[in-house]
């Protein structure tokens, strides 16, 4: 039982670091814009964050509790799979660089589930649907962004600058609202399938014979809160890379950049993918600069941005790895 309560103190710990690591995902543009002072933000990304859970079912936590097969998973095995996710997520904390918080859990997991029963311990499908989003996450963000974008300029081009930006900075509150609850609903989920998981190898919660797993409401609450206390604190490192460095953003900008990023998160969620909000809503600033034009986005930013994509999933993976080797040859269960 003290293992198990470790267990969800350290994926908590996770998922409050998942908060302010991805606040930027929620305020980024929100703050580059002025709409909203970066103290006020935080407060208006964390509320919306949390109340998520009143408007999403639990599909992508089902999806995440059943990644590694039941037979396999152990509390070692998932707390090797956090400690992965966690250290991945503070290096690129660190050199303020936004990564994906899911792909660094999903690599850890994996990375761990690997290293003791080998590939075919892993739900094919999950990873590879989320393989696949990794391309069409960004991908979408960028199309809804740059259309949306066109679409406000063809409506509203006409009317003098200073009226669009008045306008657009009280728009600009909602479509933050928007996406903040698309990151809770999407990315909390993902705390909320490792606890489940753990309940599940723990055996104080019956595993679902082929289906997704239910996820009790304290976990879901729990997890929810979490990464609301999380964003509170913020992300600044990352709110400059995000904000400031990728292109220039105006509340018109800022605006359909967040409402196309809550778009697809919402699309996502509802089919129970895990997807990416950093690669979403990165996709979303781009397709919003390019509209303006081409060189509007720093290329060398966004390089670097993508190489710390490609690399989370074998940099979790590789951590939890070695953990999980650690850990058993210290005499843990594996």
């Amino acid at each position: 039982m003290n293992a198990l309560i470790a267990l969800v103190c350290l994926a908590l710990v996770f998922d409050y670091i998942n908060g302010f690591h991805d606040a930027a995902n929620s305020i980024a543009t929100v703050v580059s814009t002025r709409v909203l002072t970066p103290r006020i933000a935080v407060v208006w990304a964390a509320f919306f964050n949390f109340i998520a859970f009143l408007f999403f079912e639990t599909k992508v936590a089902g999806n995440i509790a059943k990644g590694v097969h039941p037979s396999v998973v152990t509390l070692t095995l998932v707390a090797a799979g956090l400690v992965g996710a966690i250290v991945w997520d503070l290096i690129t904390w660190w050199l303020a660089l936004p990564t994906s918080s899911s792909h660094a859990l999903l690599g850890g997991l994996a990375g761990a589930a690997i290293t003791k029963a080998g590939f075919g311990s892993l739900d094919a499908p999950l990873f590879i649907k989320t393989g696949i989003f990794i391309l069409l996450s960004p991908a979408i963000g960028l199309i809804l962004g740059s259309l949306l974008m066109k679409i406000v300029m063809f409506a509203f081009g006409h009317l003098a600058p200073n009226t669009i930006d008045r306008n657009f900075r009280k728009l600009q509150l909602l479509s933050a609202a928007l996406y903040s609850m698309g990151h809770g609903g999407n990315d909390a989920q993902k705390t909320a399938g490792i606890i489940t998981a753990a309940l599940i190898a723990s055996g104080y919660q019956a595993a679902a014979h082929g289906g997704r797993p239910h996820v009790p409401a304290w976990v879901v609450i729990a997890c929810f809160t979490a990464m609301g206390l999380g964003t509170l604190t913020g992300g600044w490192r990352i709110v400059r890379t995000m904000g400031m460095r990728i292109t220039k953003l105006a509340p018109v900008g800022g605006f359909c950049a967040e409402t196309s990023g809550a778009i697809s998160l919402f699309i996502a969620t509802a089919l129970g993918v895990p997807v990416s909000t950093t690669h979403t809503i990165t996709g979303s600033i781009v397709g919003t600069g390019t509209v303006q034009r081409f060189s509007a986005v720093r290329w060398g930013v966004a390089g670097r941005i993508i190489w710390a994509w490609i690399l989370t999933v074998p940099g979790a993976a590789f951590i939890s790895a070695a953990t999980y080797y650690a850990a058993t040859r210290l005499g843990l269960k594996p």
